[in-house]
């Protein structure tokens, strides 16, 4: 209100050479690669192509499953094991050489200990492993020589193509 004279900059106005750090989205005809699309979006895209290909076998008892020891009833969708397969793979195509370790980190929650400070506990492991195994035998993913797992071309070539046909 006081200052009227002094001019906003725009996200598009340069500074000291450089344009502020916002990306502009790719049009939607340009060449769309996983990482360019909502993640939300491309994992919904993806587990209904899973479950459109019925070629991914569901745990014996996807149905009673908890996910963690956090947690206190299993996941309310009937598609979670889906989902949580296609989440999977995308963060493997982010970062190969993921292994199941580091995927308990991301896909747990808070610990209920009554009065006293929430910590971070890790989920279960036993479902992220079977989505692993059952993405390496579709072909999709293969174990990494330096641990962990990575993307093989025909699962990259899988998000790339579901990448571009959900943006």
């Amino acid at each position: 209100p006081g200052c009227s004279s002094v001019p906003r900059r725009s996200s598009t106005t340069m500074v000291a050479g450089k344009k502020d750090a916002k990306k502009e989205p790719k049009p939607k005809g340009a060449n769309l690669i996983a990482r360019d699309v909502e993640p939300r979006k491309l994992v919904a895209a993806l587990a209904a192509h899973l479950k459109k290909e019925g070629k991914l076998q569901l745990p014996k008892n996807s149905d009673i499953i908890k996910t963690g020891v956090f947690k206190e009833l299993p996941p309310d969708n009937n598609d979670w094991f889906y989902i949580r397969t296609a989440g999977i793979a995308r963060r493997i195509y982010l970062r190969p050489g993921t292994g199941i370790g580091a995927l308990t980190k991301v896909y747990g929650g808070p610990s209920k200990l009554g009065v006293k400070p929430q910590h971070h506990t890790r989920c279960a492991r036993g479902h992220i492993k079977f989505a692993m195994q059952q993405l390496e035998k579709l072909g999709f993913m293969e174990q990494s020589v330096n641990g962990g797992r990575k993307l093989t071309s025909k699962g990259a070539q899988m998000l790339d193509r579901i990448a571009h046909t959900c943006a």
